[in-house]
């Protein structure tokens, strides 16, 4: 089933079937995506027909998660479109005034504003289905698919910039939509800690943690917090009121920080011990390769790698392009 492409950071889409011939030689029926993000891991596996559990503490990608992998059968229809487009006299104007010149237009950020109010409407599943499409739009309406710049700063000719947010609107409820099918299975997504998913009965964990590198830092936050506060409409968002791009307080995570990293993956593989685990990792990243495996070693008996060549699109700035730190081994680091 065809799964919306959106460029999102650190995102495995353009590795899929690596990832996914790799999972094909292990023995399992449940997966765990303990860190889905974009959520196309989490679909892929669902697509290979298994019970797929998938979590990630930010809120839109819980969302594309209970859309796409959750989600086995429900669709947003047509009346639900018109519904989701009508004038809501209960609209607020908080993305119009706290956001007034910063990524969108006066008409696009109204068209945010009613939008929301009308979901809200909605049932928790199409819910998930019109947010999902609504950040997708916003994704799509920004140079790079971030937020951590304001203005037309790289506007160019592209369809996507041009097209208003309406429009990107309704293409991503076609795309959602499309992407919704059954495996026959009850899938599940959360939006937590993952160390408040229960860690019982899961075959295996697919973990892609955010992690730290010399060369760029993995504050998702920083980069999508726009979407992040969309999807609960900035209700228990922090916004930093002093940043140009009033973005909202990053989540802490020892992760991306080099000296707890280490420690914060020995947690993790403690945690999920009873679990086959596969952790797909970068070749830039801290702790190196050698180091992940001796972690993983201390709490599997059989510990092997996959890796193959990668290069990240994520930086298409002028001064990043051809930059060999784009380019990585991507490792798959597989723990029996």
């Amino acid at each position: 089933m065809p799964f919306p492409n959106t460029k999102y950071m650190g995102s495995k889409q353009a590795i899929l079937s690596f990832i996914t011939d790799t999972l094909s030689d292990i023995e399992f029926d449940t997966a765990l995506d303990a860190f889905s993000g974009s959520g196309c891991v989490g679909y892929a596996i669902k697509e290979m027909g298994k019970r797929v559990i998938s979590n990630d503490h930010m809120r839109f990608a819980y969302h594309i998660a209970k859309a796409t992998i959750e989600n086995n059968s429900t669709k947003l229809s047509p009346h639900d479109t018109d519904q989701l487009l009508k004038k809501n006299r209960k609209a607020k104007h908080f993305i119009r005034s706290t956001f007034k010149g910063l990524y969108f237009s006066d008409e696009d950020n109204s068209f945010l504003d009613n939008t929301v109010a009308n979901i809200e409407e909605l049932s928790p599943v199409k819910k998930s289905l019109a947010l999902a499409s609504l950040c997708r739009a916003c994704m799509k309406k920004r140079p790079r698919g971030i937020f951590t710049f304001t203005g037309n700063k790289g506007f160019d000719g592209r369809k996507d910039l041009k097209m208003s947010m309406k429009e990107q609107f309704l293409d991503a409820i076609s795309l959602f939509n499309n992407a919704v099918f059954s495996n026959v299975l009850r899938n599940k997504a959360y939006c937590l800690d993952v160390f408040d998913i229960p860690n019982k009965a899961i075959d295996l964990v697919y973990i892609d943690t955010p992690y730290v590198s010399s060369h760029s830092d993995c504050d998702y936050t920083r980069r999508y917090h726009f979407v992040e506060g969309l999807c609960s409409y900035w209700r228990d968002a922090e916004i930093q009121e002093h940043t140009t791009t009033k973005k909202i307080k990053s989540y802490p995570t020892d992760f991306k920080v080099a000296k707890t990293a280490e420690d914060a993956f020995r947690k993790l593989f403690e945690y999920f011990r009873d679990s086959k685990i596969v952790v797909s990792y970068g070749s830039n990243g801290i702790p190196n390769k050698k180091r992940m495996v001796d972690i993983l070693k201390e709490y599997k008996k059989k510990v092997h790698v996959e890796e193959i060549s990668h290069t990240y699109c994520f930086g298409n700035q002028g001064h990043k392009k051809g930059n060999k730190n784009n380019s990585v081994k991507e490792y798959l680091f597989v723990g029996i």
